[in-house]
């Protein structure tokens, strides 16, 4: 989405770049990362684990920025986000 204005300190703040990881195993498929990101970077797959639920699946790793959103709202500390450490 393009914006008609940008900030002012555009140039100087850099937006930092999160890589997501599903522990499958520990996911219930409650759906709440899925949800509730704010990016839209996760959503439902078919695919399940060893207890039969339906695992969020990463559709764009590069629009995240590591707000830790679904850490905190993950009720069986199945999903993370570590920084990428890239810049752009």
């Amino acid at each position: 989405m393009k914006y008609w204005r940008q900030p002012l300190d555009k140039d100087r703040i850099k937006v930092p770049i999160g890589i997501v990881h599903v522990i499958n195993e520990r996911c219930k498929g409650c759906g709440f990362c899925v949800e509730f990101c704010p990016r839209g970077i996760l959503l439902m797959s078919r695919q399940t684990n060893a207890k039969g639920y339906h695992l969020p699946e990463i559709a764009d790793d590069s629009n995240c920025v590591n707000c830790g959103l679904c850490m905190l709202l993950c009720p069986d500390f199945a999903i993370y986000v570590e920084d990428s450490g890239a810049d752009e």
